[in-house]
């Protein structure tokens, strides 16, 4: 059984400095934790229906916790003071999009 290692490597932080660099280490760090995806699809979780099977309850809740950890994890990736600039954007994808725009 192969252990799980994505806890013990740090994402990249960015302050500020040198964008294409941290975005390019950003990039590989969220492909390697299964999480990039979140961000260029953005995909909206929507209600559960009424009754839901098994596999629609594992999908919702998969798809939903993906959306936070990438969230969190770009969190975790920029200095304090670029956080108090994009805390209150939605989703990953408009807080890397407005890292893009910005620097």
């Amino acid at each position: 059984m192969e252990a799980d290692t994505s806890h013990i490597i740090p994402p990249p932080v960015f302050d500020g400095e040198e964008y294409d660099l941290w975005a390019a280490r950003m990039t590989t760090h969220l492909e390697a934790l299964d999480l990039w995806e979140s961000i260029e699809e953005d995909y909206v979780v929507h209600p559960l229906p009424e009754n839901p099977i098994m596999a629609q309850l594992k999908n919702h809740k998969e798809r939903k916790i993906r959306k936070v950890k990438v969230k969190a994890c770009l969190f975790s990736s920029i200095s304090k003071f670029i956080f108090m600039r994009i805390m209150n954007l939605n989703s990953a994808k408009d807080i890397w999009n407005y890292l893009k725009s910005e620097y």
